[in-house]
């Protein structure tokens, strides 16, 4: 049950959090996602290339990330260019593409990783027909940016979904196209999922000469 707040000793317990950094996750920059793949390639790590991959591509929460199968994304014997997966937590359906780096890396996997198109892409380490964990996926998102000399509390699978909106935001100030990519229901949503503030607002006004 815990201490009491009348014990002695209670005002002397330190909080939960003393000492970590909470909040969102600081998104990868441009160099530091070329770094990582980098990093991943010379260890052969094939099958976090693809995750890593398919996970800055896709921009899906880590539980949907997790939970894709090989159908979803293959159709026809090829990796698509585009795909659809129905979001857990909102039920809600959400398109996104696949580059040629992702496209590339995920038929290489597949290719290896072999099985039915009911399968899924990443199977858990401990049944090979289960999906990868959401935890076994932030270990290895923690193990993948500190291998670039990051620190790894400040990243998790949210850097992941986030890193391509923001590159896309910084690039065009578009947030409803951010919006749809995420698949948020609200755009005040995608607001406070970037973190736009009037710095992000009037950095935008000034390269718009009217």
């Amino acid at each position: 049950m815990g201490p009491s707040s009348m014990d002695p000793a209670f005002h002397e317990l330190r909080p939960w959090n003393e000492g970590r950094l909470i909040g969102a996750k600081r998104a990868l920059k441009q160099q530091q996602v070329w770094a990582i793949r980098f990093w991943l390639d010379q260890h052969r790590r094939l099958r976090d290339r693809a995750l890593f991959d398919f996970a800055i591509d896709s921009k899906l929460r880590g539980c949907d990330v997790v939970k894709v199968r090989v159908g979803d994304v293959v159709s026809g014997g090829r990796v698509r260019d585009r795909a659809v997966v129905i979001q857990q937590k909102t039920k809600r359906p959400v398109q996104f593409e696949l580059m040629d780096t992702a496209r590339k890396t995920m038929r290489t996997w597949l290719e290896r990783r072999g099985g039915t198109l009911n399968d899924f892409v990443f199977p858990s380490r401990n049944d090979y027909m289960a999906h990868m964990s959401t935890r076994q996926y932030a270990r290895l998102v923690h193990e993948w940016v500190e291998g670039i000399g990051l620190p790894p509390q400040e990243y998790g699978t949210h850097s992941l979904r986030r890193t391509k909106a923001s590159i896309i935001y910084k690039a065009t100030g578009n947030l409803r196209a951010v919006q749809i990519l995420l698949g948020h229901a609200k755009i005040d949503s995608t607001v406070r999922y970037l973190g736009v503030d009037v710095e992000d607002a009037l950095e935008l006004a000034e390269r718009t000469e009217v």
